[in-house]
């Protein structure tokens, strides 16, 4: 048989080990070994390399371990802790009511009321009557995630009242504790801080009063053609405003709600700005309704006597001092004759008013340095210093103002006679206009207007204008003539004495459309308001504007509101 046997080599050393490699084994009597089960495989020992680094890893496993159980446990222990007790005691905010909005006679105009949409604060509800957005405002509620934390817990105003006085009308909110088991059931709740309510205010406007002059306006401007409108009545003697609204307008109501999103889109997208306040921050051009402190600034610097008579032919005509073959002519709007400053007045001759403004051949004029002087000394050309009311600036044409807007052109005369009739580049507010009408009225007191009854804790007075009483008396007496038998005539209704001064404004080097104002005071004998009506870019062929407004507005309160009209 020819068979392999195994042997043992000799062993060199005496009592050695036998080496693995030192048995040899015969191939066809290998034994069948289950190699997936590790048999007949030589087991090895560990390598020392190894066994350090697995222990490496194992002691900087139990560091990491030992770092963050002391975390846990003692360093930020408290904090965790605090954290497992609000996962089971939750905080809650528990709403405060926000304050109410009446108008002087006590009219509720802006409340709140709890939806079931929103059961957990209450939603805010403004009265169904045009007219009171602007002054009203609106609202943004508290705003909560998907899971229901809120993120914001307070009202937020927006425009108007709710956004001027939000510190007035916000409550302060409460704080609740609410238990709840490891599966978020509700197990109890406790109040740790009642809420505040906030506080009401009363304002100064008449409601009914408002709301009749917007819809006048609105009539007017959807009937004539103006792209908006805006009128405002005034105390003369402590600031309050009576009435103040501006057309178009939005709905408070919608706005706070934000669930019309087609109604919200049409406010946005209207090309005669809804949003707008035209009262407070609207611009502009004022045209003749400033020719009383014109008048005013004469009188002061005394460079005419009133009586002293200026002849209106229709125009007065310069000499083109580049050009000696060229003449400038100013025209006035029809050709008054012979007037004296309170037939000036009452007419409205530009004629009369380019040659006290600007001068003419032996006529000394206020010159553009006055001309600003006293527009500036009746608030034109600054923003309001009352908080509701602090709105827009406006312009007062000068040499400076031109240079920069029309590169580097020298100051004209003709300039001074278009800035001394409230043309060229001289813009206001409304509510600057009537400030400047209540102190003629008043005899130089300039206010500060307030919305709330009884004021805002604002002194009312913010200057007196340095002029005579007896001068204010004379531009009173030119104005009450003009309803008597000049451009105010529409006024002259037997209920009430009015005063008051028109103005048409040309816009645009076209001068196809107009600016249709009225200014005044009632009664003339007692002054207690003064108002502005403005009409906003109207065709200029037509002779229906403010004055219409203000007329119809005149005959409906004759009979709703005579209180207003007495002259006591």
């Amino acid at each position: 048989m020819n068979r392999r046997i195994f042997g043992i080599k000799r062993r060199t050393r005496a009592n050695s080990d036998i080496d693995p490699d030192e048995i040899f084994l015969d191939s066809r009597n290998l034994p069948a070994f289950d190699t997936n089960q590790f048999e007949g495989m030589l087991e090895k020992p560990i390598g020392t390399l190894s066994v350090i680094f697995v222990g490496i890893v194992f002691f900087l496993i139990v560091g990491i371990f030992s770092v963050k159980m002391w975390s846990l446990q003692v360093s930020d222990g408290q904090l965790y802790s605090d954290k497992s007790e609000n996962n089971r005691l939750r905080h809650s905010a528990i709403f405060g009511e926000r304050g109410v909005i009446y108008d002087r006679t006590g009219k509720l105009l802006a409340w709140n009321y709890v939806a079931t949409s929103s059961p957990e604060f209450a939603k805010r509800k403004y009265i169904d009557m045009p007219g009171l957005s602007h002054v009203l405002g609106y609202v943004k509620y508290p705003s909560r995630d998907s899971s229901g934390f809120y993120y914001k817990e307070n009202y937020d105003g927006m425009d108007g009242v709710e956004k001027t006085y939000n510190e007035w009308l916000s409550g302060v909110n409460g704080t609740q504790i609410i238990e709840t088991d490891a599966l978020g059931k509700l197990q109890s709740w406790n109040t740790i801080r009642p809420p505040q309510d906030g506080t009401s205010v009363r304002l100064s406007i008449d409601a009914d009063l408002q709301s009749r002059l917007y819809y006048y306006i609105e009539q007017t401007a959807t009937d004539i053609g103006f792209s908006g409108g805006a009128g405002v009545i005034m105390d003369v003697t402590t600031g309050e405003i009576l009435a103040i609204t501006s057309y178009p307008e939005y709905d408070s109501n919608i706005l706070s709600s934000g669930t019309d999103s087609a109604a919200i889109a049409g406010y946005v997208s209207n090309k005669n700005k809804p949003f707008l306040n035209r009262i407070i921050n609207g611009l502009y051009t004022p045209g003749s309704i400033v020719k009383p402190f014109v008048a005013l600034g004469a009188l002061n610097e005394k460079i005419i006597d009133p009586k002293k008579e200026i002849l209106s032919t229709g125009s007065i005509t310069i000499q083109n001092q580049y050009d000696k073959e060229k003449k400038s002519v100013f025209t006035d709007w029809k050709a008054h004759g012979l007037v004296d400053m309170r037939h000036a007045l009452a007419v409205s001759s530009n004629v009369y008013f380019y040659e006290i403004g600007g001068g003419f051949e032996k006529q000394k004029g206020l010159g553009i340095i006055n001309l600003e002087k006293y527009y500036r000394m009746f608030g034109f050309g600054s923003s309001v210093d009352a908080t509701f009311f602090d709105g827009v600036a406006g312009t007062i044409p000068n040499p400076a103002w031109k240079k920069v807007n029309f590169n580097n052109e020298p100051w004209r005369i003709g300039d001074t006679y278009f800035t001394a009739i409230g043309q060229y580049g001289f813009q206001i507010a409304p509510i600057q206009a009537v400030r400047a009408v209540a102190a003629v009225a008043n005899g130089g007191k300039l206010l500060r207007p307030s919305i709330i009854s009884g004021g805002d804790g604002t002194p009312a007075l913010e200057r007196v204008i340095p002029i005579a009483e007896s001068d204010f008396q004379i531009v009173r007496e030119g104005m009450r003539q003009g309803v008597l038998e000049g451009t105010g005539k529409g006024l002259n209704i037997p209920q009430v004495k009015v005063a008051s001064k028109t103005g048409t404004a040309e816009l645009g080097t076209l001068k196809k459309n107009v600016n249709s104002w009225v200014e005044g005071f009632f009664p003339y004998d007692n002054p207690k308001y003064a108002f502005v009506v403005m009409m906003e870019s109207g065709r200029r062929e037509n002779v229906i504007g403010g004055l219409f407004v203000m007329r119809s507005l005149f005959d409906w309160m004759v009979v709703h509101k005579p209180e207003y009209l007495k002259n006591n």
